[in-house]
């Protein structure tokens, strides 16, 4: 049996940051409130005609740099997104030209926060397989995009990023050991955006009723993630034989500072035990997960042979945990 291993990290979000300053000028908030329920200072937002392939493809140029191999080498493209370029063509085949990936092919992959980790799964499973060598896997939002700056519910809490990891086979003891997802549709209401689709295509009237942006319900989501990222990581630890204290690290999206803080502590996870970055990036969706990892990398925390839990929820409900021995 193959094993595949994260072999390469790059991530990349757009110089112009928002503040909650800039935000007290915007809608009825305040930085010190933001701060106190959020854990947010400031986000990253893309200037005006910039996309979600624009960020994937600038990460994944540092990745492919800091492997120091070509795109050409590259079997797969997956892009966990919510914030595609269009509906189609995916934002996968757009990046693939912009690298110059001949060869690749690939699609996007969409389940809200939870899209990088069921991207990195596919990934894994393809080189597990012997199918592919090299898949490059990227999650980028362009929430902005998305975000209703009236609404101060949501339009405090969202940013824009991407983060790339290449996923190869391992030869060693490192890698992937295990993965737990899964979907509730009972929530699908809780966080969505109601236009744009199938079921009411874009008209006059869904714009004017700004129903082609986030749609959020605090109270529901915060509940359930809390109790889905700790479900799902016992779970997941516990069937491959491992407990919290076995973790080096807790890697999950940042959608909440309370949320993240609130799973950690009902796993037993001190705070040098989790990432939280939050406070710089908003959340991120997609990209929140890969971004936390290049924040653990910066502080020195992620370490050869090290146990990393990666978890999220998302939109759907979405749902998903990884287990991984960590390889470089």
């Amino acid at each position: 049996m193959i094993s595949a291993k994260i072999s390469a990290l790059g991530t990349y979000v757009p110089p112009c940051v928002l503040t909650n300053r800039d935000l007290e000028k915007m809608v009825d908030t305040s930085d010190a409130w933001l701060v106190e329920r959020t854990g947010i200072r400031q986000r990253h937002i893309v200037d005006r005609g910039i996309a979600s392939s624009d960020l994937a493809v600038e990460a994944a140029k540092k990745l492919l740099a800091t492997r120091q191999i070509e795109a050409t080498s590259l079997d797969a493209i997956f892009v966990a997104t919510v914030t595609p370029d269009m509906m189609f063509p995916a934002t996968a085949c757009l990046v693939q030209d912009r690298l110059g990936a001949r060869g690749a092919w690939g699609f996007d992959l969409s389940a809200g926060c939870c899209s990088f980790l069921y991207a990195v799964q596919t990934a894994v499973k393809f080189v597990e397989s012997g199918a592919h060598k090299r898949v490059l896997v990227i999650g980028v939002d362009v929430m902005s995009s998305i975000v209703n700056y009236d609404d101060r519910t949501t339009c405090t809490l969202f940013g824009d990023g991407s983060g790339a990891v290449l996923i190869e086979p391992d030869e060693g003891p490192e890698g992937f050991i295990d993965f737990l997802h899964e979907v509730d549709g009972s929530g699908r209401c809780s966080l969505y955006m109601p236009a744009g689709g199938s079921r009411h295509p874009a008209s006059c009237a869904t714009v004017q009723n700004k129903m082609h942006t986030v749609h959020l319900s605090g109270q529901s989501v915060f509940k359930h993630a809390v109790r889905k990222l700790v479900e799902l990581s016992e779970c997941l630890l516990r069937r491959n034989g491992y407990s919290a204290q076995d973790v080096a690290l807790f890697v999950p999206n940042q959608s909440n500072s309370r949320i993240v803080t609130a799973a950690a502590q009902r796993l037993g996870l001190e705070p040098e035990r989790y990432v939280l970055n939050i406070g710089e990036y908003g959340n991120t969706a997609g990209a929140s997960v890969p971004l936390a990892l290049h924040t653990a990398q910066q502080q020195g925390r992620l370490k050869k042979g090290d146990l990393i839990l990666m978890a999220a929820v998302g939109a759907g409900f979405t749902g998903g945990a990884a287990l991984l021995r960590w390889a470089f």
